[in-house]
């Protein structure tokens, strides 16, 4: 299966690590709201990346890089952002921890033909 290429990850870059638990019956709002937000990631000069996970006990924690402080702090402050965040304190979480760090390296490999 091709899953297309490898991130371009590399020292310097601004990872954000989002950890949260939904609240039962969000599934559908939380869907349309979270597929608008990355979309509009998407399109933040410096966008790198998204990845997201869910744990056995329903906990998830979502991984958004970015390039640069500048292209994070453009997507922390977006006006439609910040308004998903309310609505997700709102309607969507039990809880929510968000951690932002500045990567000091990163290495990536590949299987050759893979």
């Amino acid at each position: 299966m091709d899953v297309g290429p490898v991130p371009g990850f590399s020292g310097g870059q601004v990872v954000t690590v989002f950890r949260s638990r939904r609240r039962a019956g969000s599934d559908e709002a939380y869907a349309r709201t979270a597929a608008a937000m990355l979309a509009s990631a998407r399109d933040v000069p410096g966008f790198v990346d998204f990845a997201t996970f869910t744990g056995d006990h329903g906990d998830r924690v979502s991984i958004v890089t970015f390039a640069t402080p500048e292209a994070q702090a453009a997507w922390r402050d977006d006006h439609s952002h910040r308004e998903a965040q309310v609505q997700g304190r709102d309607e969507f979480y039990e809880w929510y921890s968000v951690q932002v760090a500045t990567c000091t390296g990163a290495t990536v490999w590949e299987r050759p033909g893979g």
